[in-house]
């Protein structure tokens, strides 16, 4: 396919097509736990693909950040305040990434709404009971996959499969050996926003795009209105 025909293609794709549900930021709650909580029950009622996989970005020490797509393992509202959590092995690059900057972004993407949520805060390593109720909670797939390998590691040779297969019959002896075993890396995480973002698409001639945002001031929330 010639670049200049896909180039072509891509512009003519729609983007925020509707219909969108509407947003009124006058009625929404003065922090952003609630309205995540509402967004996230109406994605899911209205059967959205996937909603709780979302985008986590971090950084190396030298500034230089990654992204990767992982899966929202819960959210708590305590006091006012916000924490998602996710888990990942510790020696991964996020988890390496988020050992020498615990500062992270996550972002979520929910085009039949035409809505995104976007989060800024830090991010701290639960304790080794969070990682094994999250791990033991899995189903036996996934708990294979988790002794398969060391995530993000660079595969052996040219063809890596037969590697990959042996190390997927190791992980399943571990799991038959044991069915409590827990990777010593397994890691539970908790971002705590400091800054929470909604964003309603409007797919009407104007776009008025809503964007309504919140930032933490100490033990209260402020929240503002950004030019689309």
């Amino acid at each position: 396919m010639e670049y200049q025909v896909l180039r072509e293609r891509l512009c003519r794709t729609p983007a925020l097509a509707g219909p969108l549900p509407g947003f009124d930021p006058r009625n929404a709650p003065p922090e952003p736990g609630p309205l995540f909580a509402h967004w996230l029950a109406d994605a899911l009622d209205d059967g959205v693909p996937e909603p709780h996989v979302m985008t986590l970005s971090t950084a190396d020490p030298a500034g230089r950040p990654s992204s990767r797509v992982l899966m929202l393992r819960g959210f708590q509202l305590d006091a006012g305040r916000l924490d998602f959590v996710f888990a990942s092995e510790a020696a991964s690059r996020k988890g390496r990434e988020l050992g020498a900057n615990p500062y992270a972004a996550l972002n979520w993407y929910w085009p039949r709404h035409g809505r995104q949520i976007r989060a800024t805060g830090r991010v701290t390593a639960l304790d080794r009971r969070a990682a094994r109720e999250d791990f033991l909670g899995r189903g036996e797939p996934s708990r294979i996959a988790g002794f398969t390998g060391l995530m993000s590691a660079q595969l052996p040779g040219t063809d890596p499969y037969p590697e990959y297969q042996r190390a997927r019959v190791r992980a399943r002896e571990i799991i038959a050996a044991d069915p409590q075993a827990v990777p010593e890396g397994h890691t539970v995480y908790a971002l705590r926003a400091d800054e929470a973002e909604f964003f309603q698409g409007d797919s009407g001639p104007d776009r008025f795009h809503r964007r309504l945002r919140y930032a933490r001031d100490g033990e209260r929330w402020t929240r503002g209105m950004l030019w689309p």
